[in-house]
């Protein structure tokens, strides 16, 4: 079976740094797999993440993600392609806050006919109770919850529709212990019964035992230091 994620000689430069943000020369990640990525503030995480979801492109090698080179993909099909297969929970959470928990929770399906096909009547309801956000909620604007309530459901829409690839960036930071670990239950169940391919970011290295594999960023990024 092809690697869900596949990296080959991959150079990512911001403009006018010195060098090199990642310099990744092999990384593959097997469909179906849950991968905990670490390392430290400024280390470049996010930067894979983006390349990863190919809102950034590499300026030499290789990112393919289900076999699809996203250098290979306009823009546009690059935006579709990633609405139809990939869920991202932002470090910021991204929400609309003038729209209603549910109605951004199902935001995904209204950009990609293959995640609505995929999403059942009641799906959207179904998640939010899993990670715990109350039902009084769901009918609120996404301005008026808290940090921790928008997590919650930045991490619902992510897995509406069933995304083959789902990518997470720091989740958990405004989660205590208890809906931490009740998010991670969710999440790891999720991902696990659509059998999609999980990389999960956190500076949380306690969190680490529950996936499949650790991945030190500083150890994969040897070609930047």
């Amino acid at each position: 079976m092809s690697p869900a994620i596949s990296i080959r000689g991959l150079r990512y430069r911001w403009p006018r740094a010195a060098k090199p943000t990642l310099a990744i020369e092999a990384w593959d990640v097997a469909a179906g797999e849950a991968v905990f990525l670490h390392g430290p503030s400024g280390g470049g995480k996010s930067t894979l993440l983006g390349l990863l979801a190919g809102v950034l492109l590499p300026g030499d090698g290789r990112v393919e993600v289900l076999g699809q080179d996203w250098a290979a993909l306009a823009a546009g099909r690059r935006d579709a392609f990633r609405a139809d297969h990939v869920g991202y929970v932002f470090q910021q959470f991204n929400l609309l806050p003038y729209l209603s928990v549910l109605d951004n929770v199902r935001l995904p399906c209204r950009f990609s006919a293959r995640r609505r096909e995929r999403t059942a009547a009641g799906d959207a309801e179904a998640l939010l109770e899993r990670v715990g956000l109350p039902r009084e909620a769901w009918a609120r604007p996404a301005a008026e919850l808290s940090v921790g309530q928008q997590q919650r459901v930045a991490a619902a829409r992510a897995l509406i529709g069933r995304p083959e690839l789902v990518i997470c960036d720091e989740p958990t930071s405004a989660l205590d212990a208890p809906l931490r670990d009740a998010f991670l239950d969710l999440l790891l169940a999720a991902v696990h019964e659509a059998g999609a391919t999980l990389v999960f970011v956190s500076h949380d290295e306690r969190l680490a035992g529950r996936f499949d594999r650790r991945v030190a960023l500083a150890e994969l990024n040897g070609g930047a230091r």
